[in-house]
């Protein structure tokens, strides 16, 4: 089967928290990577995810050792919207 993996860089004004992180990560720029496996058979070529990996720490760090944590896409975009709720919480204050 042909793979592919797509970035895209997604950004958290706020310090955040995954399921399996003791501690959490600060707030900044990350790359989310997924990996997507060609779906056969189609008269057109569609692609559906496999996995999904964000790369930490933030882009910004200068680190030269980087990690791939396994996460869920779900779980990403929960976390994206409590960040959005806590900055729209802040700036009614």
């Amino acid at each position: 089967m042909k793979e592919r993996k797509t970035y895209k860089e997604i950004t958290f004004a706020n310090p955040f928290v995954l399921d399996g992180l003791v501690v959490p990560l600060e707030a900044g720029t990350y790359r989310l990577v997924v990996d997507e496996q060609l779906i056969e058979g189609l008269s057109f070529p569609s692609y559906q995810p496999v996995a999904t990996h964000l790369e930490i720490p933030a882009i910004s760090a200068q680190l030269v050792k980087r990690q791939f944590l396994q996460v869920s896409a779900d779980e990403i975009e929960e976390a994206l919207q409590k960040d959005t709720e806590s900055q729209c919480g802040e700036s009614d204050q």
